[in-house]
């Protein structure tokens, strides 16, 4: 059997649609999360902290994503705590494998998005779809030259989140990934 394609998932923008001031009438339902990339930048005493950061997230999303034909992965600042937080609120196991980031927010010198080298290396030539909403044109060519497998880099506006189309290009791209590139 050959191995399914890698899909690498950041929490902020595609599954919490941050940006979005309709996001609740559009069948998300909002959490209280206070993750350590979050809590750092803060006042512990402070009233966001007490608050805590609001996510929202689709309960559908998990059984969505879990229905492609792909390995799941986070690729997120929200690291190991994506599966304790993010994870039971949208139906998704609580133990996917997590990139570990070499640093968070390094400034690359090429402009590309501070986690496009480390998702290639970690990738380790497998085929893989990354969804975000930083990808940029520089990510996708850089991507397509140093890359050996084939890759989609599908960015999300934070405004929407995961929309239909989004899972239909997923599901797609991977159907179209001939047995050798699998």
């Amino acid at each position: 059997m050959t191995a399914r394609p890698l899909l690498l998932l950041d929490v902020d923008g595609p599954l919490n649609p941050f940006r979005s001031p309709l996001a609740g009438l559009r069948g998300y339902t909002g959490h209280r999360m206070r993750p350590d990339i979050w809590m750092a930048r803060r006042a512990p005493d402070s009233r966001s902290a007490r608050r805590g950061l609001r996510v929202r997230l689709h309960p559908s999303h998990g059984a969505r994503l879990r229905a492609l034909p792909y390995e799941l992965a986070w690729a997120t600042t929200w690291m190991h705590q994506a599966n304790t937080m993010i994870a039971p609120h949208i139906g998704l196991p609580g133990d996917l494998p997590v990139v570990e980031w070499p640093e968070l927010f390094a400034r690359d010198p090429d402009g590309l998005s501070w986690k496009t080298r480390a998702l290639v290396e970690w990738a380790a030539g497998r085929p893989f779809a990354w969804v975000d909403d930083m990808i940029t044109p520089r990510d996708r060519d850089w991507v397509g030259a140093h890359h050996p497998a084939p890759a989609l880099l599908l960015r999300v506006h934070p405004r929407h989140g995961l929309r239909d189309r989004d899972f239909t290009a997923l599901g797609r791209w991977a159907a179209g990934l001939s047995p050798a590139g699998r």
